[in-house]
C-alpha cells in the first residue's frame, strides 16, 4: 500500500503545484578577499556590481522588428529517496521490474525512480512594430504514455515559471524573490568575489551571494560576470534549507545567457529542478524531483514576418499531429538524452499494463477533477458538492454526472439532481454546450435548473447553470440562514475570444424567482398597487472579459488554467425585458470586477479586488445588489466575514478587498513561532452604496433595507500555512467589524478557516 501512496503523491502533487550601452574601462585590478562580511566600498563584488547596473541589458526580443526562435523543453517527473529496503516489501509484487529502470543516487543505496518524461517542441514568433505579438505553437510532443498525457504534462510544465535574472523581482510558485542582479540586491545579498573563470567561450567574474537573513524565504547561488561586457553569463540559484513553501523541499536553477552585443541578452539555456514532498523538510525524506530543461536556438531577426503567422490557431500536446516518430527526434532533439531519459518511455509503456498502478492513477483523476469515470464516456461528480446543509432544505444530496470522451472535448452536456431531506423537494439542473472553433472558441449553451440558492452571495455573478452556491449547499454555518430563494430558470448564450484572452458573451436568461421559506423570508413587492410574492424576469446579460497574461491547457469546451499572476476585468450590463415570457421589469444594471495580484519582492503578495456597479431603475429585492455576506465558518473570496445576508442593499455600490500575504517574514524574526512555519496575512475589506427611497418602498419585505452611506469596513488579519510536515494547508482568520455595530444583528467579530491548496 505505500508504494501505491508514493505512486499517487507523485501524481496527484503536480497539479496542486506551476541600460546603459556607454562602454568604460573594465576593473584594473581584482582583490579577492576573505569570506567574511565587507562593507560596499571594500567589497570588489560591489565594483563589479556597480558595472552590471551601470550596463544593463534588455532582452534582445525586444529590441528587433520582429524575431523567432525554436524552443526544446524536456520535463522529467522521479521518485527519489527510495531506499533498498523499502522496494524488498511484498507490495512490490509484480512491480518490481520498475527498479531495473533507477538511478542510484549515492552511496547509501538511495534510489530515484523515473515515472513520468515528456519532450516538447516549440516555434516562437514575435513582432514589434508597429503592434507587439507573439505566438508560440507546437510543433511536436512526445510524453511517457499517460492515458492522459496533456493533463499530467501540462500540470508538471506549471511548477516553474519563467525567469530573467534581470527582472528585479523573480517568480518562484507565485512568491517573489530579489534577483541577484536586482539594483537593491546589496539591501538583500551578501556578495563574495571568488575568482575569475573561463565559461561558455567568456572570460568572467565567479561572484558568490547569499541571504543576509537565512529566513523561510530565501536564495543563494553564484552568478559569472562577463570582464569585457558586464553581463551575465551564467547564474544559479537554489533556495535555502528552511524555505517555507507548501510542498517543496528546494528548488535550484541555472540559467545560461548569450550576449550578442553590449545591450542586449538572448536566452541559451535554462535548467530548473524542484523537490516535492509531503513527508518532510528532510533532504533524504522520500518525495518526487520534477526536472525541466529548456534550449533555446536558431534566432532569427527582421524577416518581416507576415502579419498571417499570428492568426491564433490553439493546439494541445495531445493532439495526434503533434506525435513524431523517432527518427524526428533523432533530428530536431536539441539535447541528447541520457540514458536514464531514453529508458523512461519503455518503462512506463510496462507500468501502463499494472493494475496497481492503474488503480494510483484512477484515484488521482477523481481526487484532481472531482469526477469519477463510471462509463467509457460518462463521469459522476462533481463529488465535492455532493453533501450541503441549509435551513430551508435541511440535509442536501447532490448527484450528477457528465460527459467526458477527453480533455479537449468540443461539447459537453453535464445534469444534476438534488434533494433535501427537510422539504422534501427534488431539484434539478442541466446543461449542453457546444465549441464550433477552437481558435477563437466560438461556443454556444443552453441550460435550465430548479434549485434552492442564496441570491446576493455575489454581486458580479457567475451566469452558468451548473454553478455551486457554496452558501446554500455549505456544511458549516454560523447562525441561522433563512434567506434563501427558490429559482426556476432557462438560458441560453453565446461567446467568443476575438483575441488571446479577451471573451464576449451574450446571455438570455429568463427566471421565476420566490422565497424559499415564506414563513421566515419575503420577497413581496408592489407593483400596480398589488403585492406579489412571485417575480418573473427576462432579461438579457452582455458581458466582456478580459484576462491578460493568464495561461491555459487542453482547449476544448472546457480548460485548465496554469496557476499565473493574471489579472481578471469583467464589465457587465444587464437589459431587463418587461413583458417577454410575462417578465415583470423593465431595468438597466451595469457592473464592473477587478482582481489583480502583485508581488511586493521579499515583501510578499498584495491580492486587491474591486467591485462596482449601479441598477439604474428602480427594483424589488430579488434583482438588488446585496452586498455579499458570509454566514459560514469557512474562507468565501470576495465576500465580507461578519455582515449577515441582505444586511445591506445598494442601487449602487463600490467594494474594495485588500489582502497581503507576507509569506512569514514577519514571523522570521521570532525564533519560537519560525519553527512552526506560520505565515502571516493581514485583510481590510469596504463597501459604500446608496438605497433611493423608491427602491425601499416597492418592496413589501420582512427585512429593514438600508445600504452602507457611510463606508461599511471590516478587517483582520490571519495565520496560513498551519498544518504539519510538508501538508500545510489550513489558514484561520480573526476578523474585526469596523462600524455599524449598532445593526440589530452585527457581528462584532468571528473566526472563519479553510483551506488553500497553492504553494
Amino acid at each position: 500500500m505505500n508504494y501505491f501512496k508514493i505512486i499517487f503523491f507523485a501524481i496527484i502533487v503536480m497539479p496542486v503545484f506551476f541600460i546603459s550601452q556607454i562602454r568604460e574601462t573594465s576593473i584594473d585590478q581584482v582583490v579577492i578577499k576573505s569570506a567574511k562580511k565587507l562593507k560596499k566600498k571594500d567589497n570588489p563584488a560591489f565594483d563589479i556590481m556597480q558595472e552590471v547596473w551601470k550596463r544593463k541589458k534588455s532582452n534582445g526580443l525586444s529590441q528587433f522588428q520582429d524575431y523567432q526562435f525554436e524552443e526544446y523543453e524536456k520535463v522529467e517527473v522521479d521518485l527519489a529517496n527510495i531506499d533498498s529496503a523499502f522496494t524488498q516489501r511484498k507490495i512490490f509484487n509484480k512491480l518490481d521490474f520498475v527498479f531495473k529502470y533507477a538511478d542510484t543516487l549515492d552511496n547509501a543505496n538511495q534510489l530515484a525512480l523515473p515515472i513520468f518524461f515528456n519532450e516538447t517542441l516549440y516555434k516562437n514568433w514575435g513582432k514589434n512594430d508597429p503592434i507587439k505579438k507573439e505566438k508560440r505553437e507546437i510543433l511536436a510532443n512526445k510524453s511517457s504514455g499517460f492515458s492522459d498525457n496533456d493533463i499530467v504534462a501540462n500540470t508538471a510544465k506549471n511548477l516553474y515559471k519563467d525567469i530573467n535574472i534581470y527582472d528585479n523581482l523573480l517568480n518562484f510558485f507565485n512568491i517573489g524573490f530579489t534577483s541577484p542582479i536586482a539594483r537593491d540586491g546589496f539591501s538583500v545579498y551578501d556578495y563574495q568575489l571568488l575568482g575569475e573563470e573561463f565559461i561558455n567561450g567568456t572570460d568572467a567574474y565567479r561572484i558568490r551571494y547569499s541571504p543576509k537573513r537565512k529566513e523561510v524565504l530565501s536564495i543563494f547561488g553564484v552568478i559569472y560576470i562577463a570582464k569585457e561586457t558586464y553581463a551575465v553569463v551564467s547564474a544559479t540559484i537554489k533556495s535555502s534549507k528552511n524555505i517555507n513553501v507548501n510542498f517543496v523541499n528546494n528548488f535550484y536553477n541555472e540559467l545560461e545567457y548569450d550576449n550578442p552585443n553590449d545591450s542586449i541578452f538572448l536566452p541559451k539555456r535554462n535548467y530548473q529542478e524542484i523537490q516535492l514532498s509531503i513527508f518532510g523538510k528532510k533532504e533524504k525524506a522520500k518525495s518526487i524531483v520534477a526536472k525541466k530543461t529548456t534550449i533555446f536556438s536558431d534566432y532569427l531577426f527582421n524577416q518581416n514576418i507576415n502579419d498571417t503567422i499570428f492568426v491564433n490557431k490553439l493546439s494541445s500536446l495531445s493532439d495526434k499531429d503533434f506525435q513524431k516518430n523517432d527518427q524526428f527526434w533523432l533530428d530536431n532533439r536539441k539535447e541528447q538524452l541520457s540514458k536514464t531519459e531514453e529508458n523512461v518511455y519503455q518503462m512506463m509503456e510496462e507500468l501502463q499494463n499494472v493494475p496497481k498502478f492503474k488503480k494510483a492513477v484512477k484515484v488521482y483523476e477523481v481526487l484532481a477533477t472531482g469526477y469519477y469515470n463510471a462509463f467509457k464516456a460518462i463521469d459522476i461528480g462533481d463529488l465535492y458538492s455532493t453533501f450541503g446543509y441549509n435551513e430551508v432544505e435541511g440535509f442536501r444530496l447532490r448527484l450528477g454526472a457528465r460527459t467526458y470522451f477527453s480533455p479537449n472535448d468540443t461539447w459537453r452536456a453535464a445534469f444534476y439532481t438534488a434533494y433535501g431531506f427537510r422539504d422534501h423537494q427534488v431539484k434539478y439542473g442541466a446543461e449542453f454546450r457546444k465549441m464550433f472553433n477552437r481558435d477563437n472558441r466560438f461556443t454556444i449553451g443552453l441550460g435550465t435548473r430548479r434549485d434552492v440558492m442564496q441570491l446576493g452571495a455575489q454581486l458580479t455573478t457567475d451566469e452558468g447553470i451548473m454553478t455551486r452556491s457554496f452558501a446554500s449547499s455549505g456544511v458549516l454555518n454560523s447562525g441561522d440562514n433563512f434567506f434563501l430563494s427558490s429559482v426556476n430558470q432557462t438560458s441560453a448564450f453565446a461567446a467568443i475570444d476575438p483575441f488571446k484572452n479577451f471573451t464576449l458573451r451574450l446571455d438570455a436568461t429568463s427566471q421565476s424567482i420566490k422565497s424559499a421559506n415564506l414563513e421566515k423570508f419575503s420577497l413581496d413587492y408592489f407593483k400596480n398597487n398589488e403585492v406579489f410574492s412571485d417575480l418573473n424576469d427576462s432579461k438579457l446579460v452582455f458581458s466582456i472579459t478580459a484576462r491578460p497574461g493568464a495561461k491555459f491547457s487542453q482547449y476544448g469546451v472546457d480548460r485548465y488554467e496554469h496557476s499565473t499572476l493574471a489579472s481578471t476585468i469583467v464589465l457587465k450590463y444587464s437589459q431587463g425585458l418587461e413583458g417577454v415570457f410575462n417578465s415583470d421589469f423593465n431595468y438597466s444594471k451595469l457592473q464592473l470586477y477587478y482582481f489583480q495580484p502583485i508581488l511586493l519582492k521579499s515583501f510578499g503578495r498584495l491580492i486587491l479586488n474591486v467591485e462596482a456597479g449601479k441598477n439604474f431603475n428602480t427594483v424589488p429585492l430579488a434583482l438588488q445588489n446585496v452586498i455579499p455576506g458570509n454566514q459560514s465558518y469557512g474562507l468565501i473570496p470576495n465576500t465580507f466575514a461578519l455582515l449577515n445576508y441582505y444586511e445591506f442593499v445598494a442601487d449602487q455600490y463600490a467594494t474594495f478587498h485588500a489582502e497581503h500575504h507576507f509569506n512569514g517574514k514577519i514571523f522570521s524574526y521570532f525564533p519560537l513561532i519560525k519553527k512552526l512555519k506560520l505565515r502571516e496575512v493581514i485583510f481590510y475589506r469596504t463597501a459604500v452604496g446608496s438605497l433611493k427611497e423608491s427602491s425601499i418602498l416597492i418592496n413589501s419585505s420582512n427585512l429593514l433595507l438600508q445600504a452602507p452611506n457611510k463606508p461599511y469596513y471590516e478587517y483582520g488579519f490571519g495565520i496560513e500555512n498551519i498544518g504539519f510536515g510538508n501538508i500545510r494547508i489550513l489558514r484561520l482568520d480573526f476578523n474585526w467589524r469596523g462600524n455599524y455595530l449598532e445593526n440589530p444583528t452585527a457581528n462584532k467579530f468571528g473566526i472563519k478557516f479553510g483551506f488553500q491548496y497553492y504553494f
